[in-house]
């Protein structure tokens, strides 16, 4: 019969949570476990049955680095100054603590395979780019067949950089030669070789970023005479200010057959790349992970394909500042469901440390969903801010569960305000319609008052 512990005796400490973060690059929300028709994203949706899915999610920044940093420092953009895609933010908030390195220094083995901080794509593919040493144990930058047929491409935008271009290729060969392929491979060879120990695993994927690169056989997925272009673009633009548009003149020009071959090239880049974060999922199980790991799955933000005539990003249309957003905890209470309350991707730092049991540093600006994980509808009022720059000034919007407001140059500038229930394209700019005047004010007030003030680290 087995000796009954002392009081005295040693307990043995729970072991600590694990954390998978997976971040893809300018994602939005057509996937099918947000309602979209078409797309195929099997390991998406089987990740939102076991987690939560987040309804109205929101980046800080459309635009790459500005919206990375500010989720991997925990600081709103106006924190961090970084506005652009060369500032490094040690340069302007030296000594903050990132999330990777808050539980790199509460003992966690961390890791990044692929883009979690900026580096362009493709030029930068296989570097380190604006990577940050202090965040990380050890790193992995996978470089793949696509990197090497770049002169393949179909290019619609040749004037525009290939970063930012309207450009594709339905390639030969596997999904492993790819450079996802790899990042998937990379991911679980770090799973395998770190079982036994506690991780913070960062899973950076690439697509589906321009250039739209995938296997011939996510193209076919993808008949171009079932792509359904926006009803919505341009509408009607007389109503916006001109700093509200990134793209112009609308479409680049395109004819309505290129725009339909590319939107079928970046939705079989979102299938190639859940593919591989099928690959990962499938190893977090097999491994025997699954029970004490924290899934995380986040875009840096959302991405236009032709709504009000625009493509991309750099706006604060609905398209490009909502993300999809997952949060797979272990155990809780509200996974399978879907939480309609607005959130926020400076909310992930306070959840991780929150769901791992870390304290959360004094400067992190989000709030922890952990609550919405054990009840997805329970009450809030955290409202979503983003932000853009342009030549005259910032823009900034706020987004509650009914409303949009928006204000461009510095908040002097034209302004916006949308009913998402009644206009969920924003079609109709309410700004100037008095019987909205209290609600207006009430929106800019809340923007202006929380938006630029500047926490430091």
């Amino acid at each position: 019969m087995a000796a009954m512990p002392t009081e005295n005796a040693p307990r043995r400490a729970a072991p600590k949570k694990n954390v998978l973060m997976i971040a893809v690059d300018d994602l939005n929300n057509d996937l099918g476990t947000y309602g979209h028709a078409l797309v195929k994203s099997p390991n998406i949706d089987r990740l939102a049955r076991r987690g939560v899915r987040f309804e109205r999610a929101y980046c800080q920044f459309p635009l790459c680095s500005p919206s990375r940093t500010s989720l991997l420092t925990g600081l709103r953009p106006d924190s961090t100054k970084v506005f652009e895609l060369k500032t490094h933010f040690r340069t302007t908030v030296p000594d903050v603590v990132t999330l990777p390195q808050h539980f790199k220094n509460n003992g966690y083995f961390t890791a990044r395979v692929g883009k979690l901080y900026h580096y362009g794509v493709p030029g930068e593919i296989g570097t380190n780019g604006l990577d940050d040493a202090p965040s990380w144990n050890t790193v992995r930058n996978p470089k793949g067949r696509d990197k090497a047929e770049e002169d393949l491409l179909t290019n619609y935008t040749p004037k525009r950089g290939l970063g930012s271009s309207l450009s594709f290729l339905a390639a030969e060969g596997t999904d492993e030669e790819q450079t996802d392929g790899i990042v998937a491979t990379e991911a679980i060879k770090l799973m395998e070789q770190n079982a036994d120990k506690p991780f913070f695993l960062a899973v950076g994927f690439y697509r589906p970023h321009c250039p739209y690169i995938a296997p011939k056989k996510y193209f076919a997925m993808y008949p171009k005479d079932k792509i359904v272009l926006p009803e919505h673009s341009p509408g009607d633009t007389s109503q916006y200010s001109r700093e509200a548009f990134f793209t112009y003149p609308f479409n680049w020009g395109l004819t309505e057959d290129q725009r339909r071959e590319t939107i079928q090239a970046y939705f079989a880049s979102i299938t190639f790349m859940d593919a591989q974060l099928g690959r990962v999922l499938d190893a977090l199980d097999r491994l025997g992970l699954a029970d004490n790991t924290i899934v995380v799955f986040w875009s840096d933000h959302g991405y236009l394909l032709s709504e009000h005539g625009q493509w991309m990003k750099q706006s604060l249309f609905e398209e490009s500042a909502r993300v999809p957003m997952i949060v797979a905890a272990p155990g809780a209470k509200g996974n399978g469901a879907a939480s309609p309350r607005t959130v926020e991707l400076l909310d992930i730092y306070p959840t991780l440390t929150d769901w791992c049991g870390l304290s959360t540093p004094s400067h992190v600006a989000g709030t922890s969903l952990v609550p919405l994980l054990s009840n997805p509808r329970k009450s809030w009022d955290h409202p979503a801010i983003t932000q853009v720059l342009r030549n005259n000034g910032m823009g900034r919007s706020i987004r509650t569960e009914r409303w949009r407001y928006s204000v461009w140059e510095n908040g002097t500038g034209a302004e916006e305000l949308y009913d998402q229930e009644k206009d969920p394209y924003e079609l109709k700019n309410l700004a100037k319609d008095a019987r909205f005047d209290k609600t207006k004010r009430e929106l800019r007030t809340q923007l202006l008052g929380a938006s630029v003030k500047p926490a430091a680290p």
